[in-house]
């Protein structure tokens, strides 16, 4: 058994588009996150916008930890066109998190993108001169779009003029649902939470006529402060060119790409999904080979990063949701700190202040998290990340 120390640091998980914060969903990885050692830790679940940008997500991450009301800003909010408040935290749910009692954060999907943004708000004193981003003591990402995801433009965000989308595309209808289950709002279960408040668009706030019209064409789902056009390659050149992801030097980092794609031929940088994955996630196995093939010169204007398609195979192999090279990290490897490593986690040593990326190969968006499947995969991920852990703690208590 591991007793490095007296206490565990809590573990923060921030789950992705439509996550629900629902630990039953992560089902049995308590039992394998503390299997090497007496001392449980204890796993924070925290509830942020399920469709909210990555600014509103990130807003509601630090007050529900610290408690509160949420505070958008005043300048973002009146440019986004909703209210600078939102919900009341009474308590917070780890409202001692600071400095000196900082946390360690797990983030899957836009999870991760949501967590580097909170730590870039923290670092630039959007919520006062009290906080430090050194309060994020580890960063963990599994499958996270970082520097976006061609997935977004096949579900309906257009190339040319995002966020705008595509009349009945699977993306425009999802946005209607949601419109629905938010003018509904008070009359419907927690679990379809949507963190509206900001908005107005309950029934008890918002006009029928002009529910109608958000129907019709949502200014939410078709505007820069959601989740779709965060996760464009546009607004993702949009944050690098703010420096927004880089890296504190205080804070341990990881992450983890998936693949499920091959190449088809050595001529070709064309990636199709391995045949298993349509048996067991036909979903991802549609989007994935959507994705393998996807024609970047479409998207307008070109994003900066992207470059040389032809002969990087990281832009099309993908998990069925994120190409390869947006999962490993903010920026790009000349712009940041990062060691992209063969080995097993378990092999490597423990590093302040770069990115640690390791390759889950064969492997779907969904194979890590949020289901729990307890596959070997799985349980091997969550016992090594319990040993990861610890050694961050006692690195912290040196």
């Amino acid at each position: 058994m591991v007793q490095y120390t007296s206490k565990s640091i809590p573990l923060v998980i921030v789950e992705g588009f439509l996550g629900r914060a629902d630990a039953s969903l992560w089902g049995g990885f308590k039992e394998h996150l503390n299997k090497d050692t007496d001392i449980p830790r204890d796993v924070i679940f925290v509830s942020v916008g399920p469709v909210s940008s990555l600014h509103d997500r990130a807003c509601e991450l630090f007050y529900a930890l610290k408690g509160g009301t949420v505070d958008y800003g005043e300048k973002h909010a009146r440019a986004n066109g909703h209210a600078r408040y939102g919900r009341i935290h009474a308590e917070g749910l780890y409202s001692g998190w600071s400095r000196e009692s900082p946390l360690h954060f797990l983030g899957h999907s836009i999870g991760g993108p949501t967590i580097m943004k909170l730590q870039w708000l923290i670092s630039t004193g959007f919520f006062g001169g009290l906080y430090h981003p050194d309060m994020l003591l580890s960063v963990t990402t599994v499958s996270a779009p970082f520097r976006g995801t061609q997935v977004v433009y096949l579900l309906g965000e257009r190339t040319d003029t995002a966020p705008a989308v595509r009349w009945l595309s699977l993306g425009d209808l999802l946005a209607k649902g949601i419109h629905i289950g938010s003018y509904l709002a008070p009359l419907l279960p927690k679990i379809l939470d949507f963190h509206t408040e900001s908005r107005s668009l309950s029934f008890q706030k918002s006009s029928f006529i002009s529910f109608l019209q958000q129907l019709w064409r949502s200014d939410w789902a078709e505007g820069r402060d959601a989740a779709p056009f965060d996760v464009t390659f546009l607004a993702s050149d949009e944050r690098e060119a703010n420096e927004e992801g880089a890296i504190n030097p205080g804070t341990f980092y990881r992450s983890y790409a998936a693949n499920m794609t091959v190449k088809t031929s050595e001529e070709s940088n064309i990636h199709k999904p391995s045949a298993g994955h349509a048996l067991y996630a036909p979903g991802l196995y549609a989007t994935s080979y959507a994705m393998g093939s996807f024609d970047f010169s479409d998207l307008k204007p070109s994003p900066t990063f992207i470059h040389d398609v032809d002969r990087n195979p990281s832009y099309h192999a993908n998990d069925g949701v994120v190409p390869v090279f947006s999962q490993w990290h903010p920026l790009d490897c000349e712009s940041t700190h990062c060691r992209h490593l063969d080995i097993a986690p378990e092999e490597d040593t423990i590093e302040r202040g770069t990115w640690h990326v390791y390759d889950l190969d064969d492997a779907n968006h969904l194979s890590i998290a949020p289901f729990w499947f307890n596959t070997s995969r799985q349980t091997m991920f969550w016992r090594e990340m319990g040993q990861w852990l610890w050694k961050v703690d006692v690195a912290q208590c040196i």
